[in-house]
């Protein structure tokens, strides 16, 4: 491995989904992975939300549709479908617009045999889902509603109303902590006690995970003064934006949005910024 990986260094990480995949991407590029999931897919069971969504687009009550991921994406039509015949589904699409919030929104609609009528470019935060919605028409007066994931967004949808939208929430899925969380005090732990000098956040509701835990143990204070020696990687904005709501700070973001961006690129500047942050 090239000198500019992370040689040996000890990398934290609380992907679930994605956990196997981020440990070989970590151990590829030279570092010795710690992750420990932070997050659990909690199923919104007999989701009267998605189902009375699912009505109102068969009705044709849906001007528009943003689709925040992939995962809720399929989830909801999957929900929609378990009560009303896909040929009742379709047409109300027909009426409505869809917004897709980067690829993996794409995708699914892709797998539905749907093509989104908008495509958030990246980073794909709310704010340029809101700048894509302003470039296409104003929203005054139409009926949005919004796939949610893991936990609401006030701010994108106090922007959509205030702009005069009719706002629809539509959770399909939360996030819980894991059920064992062994792991990922065992992680948090080597955080504190400095084994462990970088720690990367990709997804939002992580680092939410992680401070309630640590806020119930009492250990937030440590934290944040653990973290002035730490490098923080973000995998973007949205996570960013998390980690500054915590106080803490953002050492590091990737040229894309992408997991594997974020390990190459980390990997390569990894040496200097622990220099930095230790000086």
């Amino acid at each position: 491995m090239s000198e500019k990986g992370f040689s040996g260094i000890a990398v934290a990480a609380f992907e679930s989904r994605m956990a196997a995949e981020i440990t070989r991407l970590i151990e590829r590029y030279g570092g010795r992975p710690s992750v420990a999931p932070a997050l659990r897919e909690l199923p919104i069971q007999d989701n009267p939300a998605a189902l009375r969504f699912g009505a109102q687009l068969i009705d044709g009550r849906i001007d528009m549709l943003v689709l925040m991921t992939g995962v809720g994406t399929t989830a909801l039509f999957d929900i929609i479908r378990s009560q009303h015949p896909l040929s009742s589904i379709m047409a109300g699409v027909k009426q409505c617009a869809l917004v897709a919030r980067g690829p993996k929104p794409v995708a699914a609609l892709k797998a539905l045999g749907l093509t989104p009528t908008l495509t958030v470019p990246e980073p794909n935060t709310w704010v340029d889902v809101v700048s894509t919605l302003d470039e296409y028409r104003p929203v005054k007066g139409l009926r949005v509603a919004v796939q949610e994931y893991g936990n609401s967004n006030p701010e994108f949808l106090e922007a959509l109303t205030a702009r005069g939208a009719d706002v629809l929430p539509v959770p399909v899925y939360k996030w819980g902590l894991p059920e064992d969380l062994a792991p990922l005090r065992q992680v948090l732990a080597d955080l504190l006690a400095g084994t462990i000098p970088v720690m990367m956040i990709t997804n939002a509701a992580q680092i939410d995970h992680v401070m309630q835990l640590l806020e119930q143990e009492g250990k937030i204070p440590l934290f944040r003064e653990a973290c002035r020696s730490i490098v923080i990687a973000s995998i973007g904005p949205t996570a960013s934006e998390r980690l500054r709501h915590h106080d803490l700070p953002v050492d590091f973001e990737p040229s894309h949005g992408k997991m594997g961006v974020l390990i190459k690129e980390l990997s390569e500047q990894v040496h200097l910024l622990l220099a930095a942050k230790r000086r």
